[in-house]
C-alpha cells in the first residue's frame, strides 16, 4: 500500500487526505499543489514491480506493500524535482525520440517479472545516436563514489617545526580520479530498460546518466571533489543473462513473501547502506524494528 501518512513539521503524523483538506498545525509548511504533487507520486499502482522497487531490500519493500506508513513530505522533494526535470525535456524532444502510436519517452514497458519506465531515448546527445538517457537528482556523495573520486595524503616536502607533530613530514590532500565507480544499481537500472527496449526492436548503443547535483555550489560538493552541477555518466553493458537472473530473483523473493504474507530476511550491508538506511533513510524502519522486536519476543516464549 503507499504512504498514509506525512509526517509534519512537528514530528505529528497525520492522514495525507487530512493533510491536503486542511492543515493540522494551522501554517502550510509548504505550497498546497506542492504536497499534491509528493501525495500522487507515493501512490503508484503497478501490476508488476518496478525494477527500482526490486533495487532496494526485499524486506523493505514488503513492508512498504503491507504495511501503512508515514514519510517527510520534504524528503521527496527531490523525487518530485526529478519528476519535473523530465516533463521539462520531454516537452523539449524534437519529435526523433521515441515516439510512435505505441511508445513515448516516459511510457512504462513490461518483462515477465518486472517494469520499467525511461526517460529519454533517440537522439539524445548528437543527431546520429540511439542513446538511453535517464536523469539522476543526487548528492554530491553519490556522484563523488560514482566518479570514482577520492583523496590522498602527499608529502609537502616539509616538516612541522612544533607541538606535538614536531619533525613528522606534513602532507595536503589532493583528489585522485581513478577509484572505483559504483554505480552499480544505476547500471541495473538502465539495462534493464535497455533489455526492455531491445525486446521491443530497438537498438541501444549507448547508455547515459544525467545527473543533476542537488548540493552543488556548497563547500561539502567541493570538499568532495564536485565541481560541476551537472554530469553526464556513462553506463557500461552488463551481462543479460546475469541481470534476467537477479530480476528472477528479486522479484520471485517479494511475490513469495507477499503470497505467504511471510516477512523477509533483513536487507543486506549493501541495502541497508551498512545500517546508515535504518538510521534515518528508511521510511518503514519503525515497523521493521518492531516486527523484530516481536519475533525476539516469540523466540524467547519458545
Amino acid at each position: 500500500m503507499p504512504a498514509t501518512q506525512f509526517i509534519c513539521p512537528s514530528g505529528q503524523a497525520v492522514p495525507i487526505k487530512k493533510c491536503l483538506l486542511s492543515c493540522s498545525e494551522n501554517k502550510r509548511c509548504m505550497f498546497l499543489p506542492t504536497l499534491r504533487a509528493i501525495a500522487k507520486s507515493l501512490d503508484r499502482k503497478l501490476d508488476k514491480p518496478s525494477i527500482t522497487e526490486l533495487l532496494v531490500g526485499t524486506r523493505e519493500q514488503y513492508l512498504k506493500k503491507t504495511y501503512e506508513y508515514a514519510v517527510n513530505p520534504k524528503d521527496q522533494l527531490y523525487a518530485i524535482h526529478g519528476t519535473a526535470v523530465h516533463t521539462i525535456n520531454e516537452n523539449h524532444t524534437d519529435g526523433n525520440m521515441l515516439r510512435s502510436e505505441e511508445h513515448t519517452s516516459e511510457e512504462r514497458l513490461y518483462t515477465a517479472n518486472t517494469s520499467g519506465q525511461m526517460d529519454l531515448y533517440g537522439q539524445v546527445l548528437t543527431k546520429e545516436d540511439n542513446t538511453l538517457g535517464d536523469f539522476k537528482v543526487t548528492s554530491s556523495y553519490k556522484l563523488m563514489k560514482a566518479l570514482g573520486i577520492y583523496k590522498v595524503d602527499v608529502p609537502t616536502g616539509e616538516v612541522y617545526k612544533s607541538g606535538l607533530k614536531k619533525g613528522q613530514p606534513k602532507t595536503k590532500k589532493e583528489f585522485r580520479y581513478d577509484g572505483v565507480h559504483y554505480r552499480m544499481d544505476w547500471a541495473i537500472q538502465l539495462n534493464t530498460y535497455r533489455m526492455l527496449l531491445e525486446a521491443a526492436g530497438y537498438e541501444v548503443k549507448d547508455m547515459v546518466i544525467q545527473a543533476l547535483c542537488r548540493d552543488s555550489g556548497l563547500r561539502i560538493a567541493a570538499e568532495r571533489g564536485i565541481t560541476d552541477s551537472v554530469y553526464l555518466i556513462p553506463i557500461n553493458k552488463i551481462s543479460d543473462h546475469w541481470l534476467k537472473k537477479y530480476i528472477e530473483i528479486k522479484s520471485s523473493r517479494l511475490e513469495q513473501a507477499l503470497q505467504n504474507n511471510k516477512v523477509p530476511a533483513l536487507c543486506s550491508i549493501k541495502e541497508n547502506w551498512h545500517g546508515r538506511k535504518c538510521e534515518g533513510y528508511c521510511s518503514v524502519s519503525s515497523q521493521c524494528r518492531a516486527l523484530a522486536e516481536q519475533m525476539n519476543i516469540l523466540k524467547e516464549i519458545a
